[in-house]
Order: C-alpha cells, then structure tokens, then sequence
C-alpha cells in the first residue's frame, strides 16, 4: 500500500504543477519579434497561437495586428481575417502593409470584385503604389475572369503556411507571393521548432469490486533528430500489492516520402510485465488524408510467448481524425481472437490542441491491466472480452512550451478466473509535456 499511495502522491503533485504552471504561464507573453520569426520559419500556426495573446493586450501595436489578420488569412479564415484588416484600416488608412494585405486576402478567397474595390481604395491614400498596382491588374483580370496557372500571380516560393483556394500553400507576407505544398498532418516524424520533449505520467484506476486500485506512471523523453524521433521510457505499475518497473523505448524512423515506421523494445524483470517486448509498423501517410499501418506484435512471457497482427486506417479531413486499429491473434487451436479500437479526435486551435474519443472492444488479451493513458505496455496471456470507452482532451500553454493531456474512461471486462462474470473500472491520467 506504501507504492500505492506513492503513485497517488505522484498524480496529486501532478495535478498541481498544471494548475500552477497554468497561472504563471499567464504572464509569459511571447513577443512580436518572436511571432514573427516563427511565421517565416514556417510556423505558422505557433505565430498565429502567441499573436492571439498579444492582439488581446490592452494596447496592440498595428503591426501585431496586421500579422495577427495575416495569420487568419494563411489559415483560410477570410471573412474574420477581412474583419480584422477593415478595424485596423478604419483607424490607420494610409498603412501600406494593411492594405497590401487586407488585398491578397480578398484574392487568396477568390473575391476579385472585393479585391479590387479594395486596391482602388488603398490607390487613394498611396498613389503610384506599384504593388497595389500590380494586385488591382491581378483583380480586373480575375473579375473578367481570366486565370492564372499554378504559380501565376504568386511566383516567389517562402515556407509560410496558408490556405488558398482548395490547396494549401506557402505565402510571403512582404511580396505576396504563394508557392503550391502538399497538404501535410502531423505525424512523430514531423520535424517540430523544438526538439526535445520530457513527459511525465499518472494514472489510477478504480474497481467496483474484488481488486484494488491499481496506479501506473511513467516517465519519458523524446528527441527529434533529422531521421526520426527516439523516445526512451520508464513505465512503473503498482498492482496487487507488487510493484514493477520497465524499461521501455520507442523509434520512429523516417523512411520515405510519406513513410515511416515505428519501432518499440520493452524489458522487465518484474511479473507484471512481459520478459520481452517487441513491436513495430510501417506507416503511409498521404497528402489526401489517409493514412495505413501494417506491422506485428510479439510478447515473451516466462511460459510462452504470444504474437499479434496490427493494421490501422486513419483519416484527416478538416479537424477531425478517425483511427481504427486492429490486433488479430492467431491461436493453435485454429481459433482467432480479434479486438478493435477505434479514436475520433477533433482538433482545436492546433495539431497540439485537441479532444478525443477512444472506443475499444472485443476478444483480446488483458489489455486495461497494463496501460498508461492511451499507451500499452504490456499483454497478459489471458484472452478476455472486454468494452472501453475514453475521453481525452489536450491543451496547451499560452507559449506553447508545455502541454497538459487528460483523459477519463470506464471499462466493463470479463473476470479472467469466472467466464462470463464481469466487472467494472474507472480510470483517469494526466500527462505533462515540456518542450524546448
């Protein structure tokens, strides 16, 4: 019980380090300069995160607000964009920058009579202007419906983020020139500003009968490099009154466009977990959105050993991702034992932002017995039906150096040792992330 309450201890901790790293974050306010930077690094959606705070002080200065408009507009967000550029031009109308790009914006939506009502506005308060100029010919010609080629009006290449017509693209907010780019989603091998990442873990679970409560934690760090990601972890689990510890790590190594693979190694001396754990897939992620992964499983226990198929098929389409994963386990008996899960995450302001709904259910090994949050570490060699139902959602803070991710589920299992008998649990982690 004394590791129980260790664990216990751990999650209160836990819990207090993201209430009050929640309140001094509040005033550490990135600066212009720094969104700025971030915006031509190609960060867009980091820039447009510290811009949204500084838009919000009491007294923001033009440029702010015209990167900040800027931002929403590489986003697709042409009507709240337009909004944005029309209070900042009310107030100051001979501001070249504003013009240029409450312009472009209006051209990026394809409204080439707004866009030109605007060039011959902005013409009036900055006369001879060869770039207004040059956006009012773009205009006419589109209002009398002549097109341009990929890369016609927009010829230079920059690494900025946006959103025009029905493909994302890259814009320079000093030239407004757009270069095409493959619609991308964040994958572990995405190469982020920050390259390390520390995450701590605390979990409990709850039984309504029989068991006492079982406490997990876990902690790890994540290094990015340019051929992938290496995360080495500690897993620690407490259950009836034993306490195991696990060394564990993950390698995501890149391996071609639009592939990647995942490769995992767990060791542990202690029962409750596997000898040996060994686990890979192979990922395809395409520009359209969908993204397949086929690999195995294979888990050595001190009596035998236990091996399992695992594919996915996943999807992006707007703010919404569905995953759906399947372990299939061939038995000698000629029998098949198959579980499913399937997650539905809606993103919010960012890839890093998001809330999610996890769903698992079917025949497979005791898999809530030795899970950290959404991660599995380790199988018992007992085959039991089971229903999961979880709830994540993830935040982060104003800086976006740290994250905090919640998640709560219920699940109904059938007792390993009484067959058609089942109880219930309650669960509930949370995982802390520092990046820098």
């Amino acid at each position: 019980m004394q590791k129980c309450s260790l664990h216990i201890t751990l999650f209160v901790l836990l819990s207090f380090i993201y209430r009050v790293s929640g309140q001094s974050m509040q005033n550490e306010l990135p600066s212009f300069k720094t969104a700025y930077a971030l915006a031509y690094e190609g960060k867009t959606n980091t820039a447009h995160n510290m811009l949204y705070n500084l838009v919000n002080e009491r007294e923001t200065k033009v440029e702010t607000a015209i990167l900040w408009a800027s931002t929403l507009s590489w986003r697709g967000d042409y009507d709240l964009a337009r909004s944005e550029f029309n209070t900042i031009l009310s107030k100051n109308k001979a501001n070249r920058e504003a013009w240029i790009s409450a312009v472009k914006n209006e051209l990026y939506a394809k409204r080439f009579a707004t866009a030109l009502g605007l060039a011959n506005k902005a013409l009036t308060f900055i006369e001879n202007d060869k770039e207004l100029l040059r956006l009012q010919h773009i205009a006419t010609d589109g209002v009398q419906g002549i097109t341009y080629a990929q890369k016609g009006w927009f010829n230079v290449e920059s690494v900025i983020n946006t959103s025009f017509g029905d493909s994302k693209k890259t814009v320079d907010i000093k030239g407004g020139n757009v270069a095409g780019e493959e619609n991308k989603h964040i994958t572990p091998v995405t190469e982020e500003k920050l390259k390390n990442t520390v995450m701590v873990n605390s979990a409990v679970t709850f039984f309504d009968k029989r068991f006492d409560p079982i406490t997990t934690s876990s902690i790890s760090f994540k290094r990015q490099t340019p051929y992938g990601a290496i995360i080495p972890r500690i897993n620690n689990s407490n259950r009836i009154g034993k306490n195991g510890i696990q060394l564990d790590i993950d390698l995501y190594p890149k391996i071609a466009k639009g592939f990647y693979a995942y490769l995992n190694y767990g060791y542990s001396e202690s029962d409750l977990y596997p000898n040996h754990k060994v686990g890979g897939d192979v990922y395809y992620n395409h520009k359209s959105g969908i993204e397949f992964s086929a690999g195995g499983r294979i888990i050595n226990f001190a009596t035998r050993d236990v091996k399992s198929i695992t594919n996915s098929l996943g999807y992006y389409t707007g703010n919404y991702y569905f995953s759906l994963r399947s372990y299939i386990t061939p038995e000698s008996n000629n029998l098949t034992n198959v579980s499913g899960n399937l997650l539905v995450r809606k993103y919010l302001k960012d890839a890093k932002n998001y809330m999610g709904l996890n769903v698992g259910f079917g025949f497979s090994p005791e898999l809530r017995q030795f899970t950290s949050g959404d991660q599995l570490l380790a199988e018992t060699l007992l085959y039991i039906e089971s229903q999961r139902l979880s709830f994540e959602y993830q935040f982060t803070s104003k800086n976006n150096l740290s994250a905090y991710r919640t998640n709560v589920g219920v699940l109904r299992q059938e007792q390993s040792f009484d067959p058609g008998s089942y109880f219930y649990s309650i669960s509930a982690g949370l995982t802390y992330e520092f990046n820098f």
